[in-house]
């Protein structure tokens, strides 16, 4: 009986070393001692057209979007798109597009694939090509990776544009290639946000300049959004869900101190926001060369 007794303890604790050795593989497989570095550069992708559905609610829940967008084009790579810090914003109340990418750079997109998007409930829209961005980048070899990557990367990416008083929002998780990219601009942060978002926000901001005039109390009506969400007003640009259009947003309103926030939890914009990096103030230089922001800017100097 004795001799049983240690032959079932040895069975349960060689049963158990195997379970964890198991377990400690499949984590360091996934990424749990994965190097993670942290850039200002050009981006991981370019120009692109996406698919995509809005939602608001808690950014766990995203996972069902991403399930949908990749049963139809299990090809294509997956893109999140992340507005709300929620730690400052409630869950119910924290917006993200999911989708997947259609079209990078010059490529044409499949037009089987788009019929069957939009026939799914799916919109259309486009980002465009930046040459600054924080970025970084993490192992996506399970579902354990992705849980590890919003653990990990997010702090380093909130540590990293404190300590050099970056603005940087929205901020994208692409998923390709074995890996998840984190991304957020540093220049034309309005051209990323969809147009559930900007016309949610500019009602928001007509409401305010409403509520203001009508108390006369001469208070600033976008004091909300450079302390608040961090959204930014919307005088950027629409597009209908079908047909994707991009116009240069005004960059007074782009950089005027807006924080940013992480996808999963970190607050990552500091009032620094308002001092443009080298980044942001080559590519506004850019812009402002183009013959519709020169329109823009004259018009203003005309109202002034």
């Amino acid at each position: 009986m004795p001799i049983m007794a240690d032959w079932v303890g040895l069975c349960v604790a060689t049963s158990l070393l195997v379970t964890f050795l198991t377990a400690a593989g499949y984590a360091l497989y996934s990424g749990l001692l994965s190097d993670i570095t942290v850039l200002t550069g050009f981006p991981p992708i370019k120009k692109i057209t996406f698919v995509y559905k809005f939602k608001k609610g808690p950014y766990e829940s995203c996972g069902e979007l991403f399930k949908e967008s990749h049963g139809i084009g299990p090809k294509l790579s997956c893109i999140g798109v992340y507005y709300d810090d929620p730690k400052k914003v409630p869950g119910p109340q924290c917006r993200y597009a999911v989708g997947s990418i259609l079209s990078e750079g010059e490529s044409q997109a499949d037009e089987e694939l788009l019929k069957s998007y939009e026939t799914s409930g799916f919109k259309v829209f486009s980002f465009p090509e930046v040459t600054h961005v924080v970025t970084a980048s993490f192992p996506h070899r399970t579902f354990f990776s992705v849980l590890l990557g919003m653990r990990r990367v997010y702090p380093r990416l909130e540590h990293y544009i404190k300590a050099r008083r970056l603005c940087a929002h929205p901020f994208l998780e692409i998923y390709r290639e074995g890996l998840i990219q984190f991304m957020a601009p540093l220049a034309r942060q309005g051209d990323f946000y969809v147009p559930e978002v900007r016309q949610a926000e500019r009602r928001l901001v007509e409401r305010e300049d409403s509520h203001s005039d009508s108390e006369g109390s001469g208070s600033d009506s976008n004091s909300e959004y450079s302390s608040g969400s961090g959204v930014l007003p919307l005088d950027s640009r629409e597009a209908s869900p079908a047909s994707p259009v991009r116009s240069v947003a005004p960059r007074d309103e782009e950089d005027r101190g807006h924080r940013g926030r992480s996808s999963r939890g970190t607050s990552l914009g500091e009032p620094g926001c308002e001092q443009a990096t080298g980044g942001q103030r080559a590519e506004r230089e850019e812009d402002e060369k183009r013959p519709e922001a020169q329109e823009w800017l004259g018009a203003v100097v005309g109202e002034e």
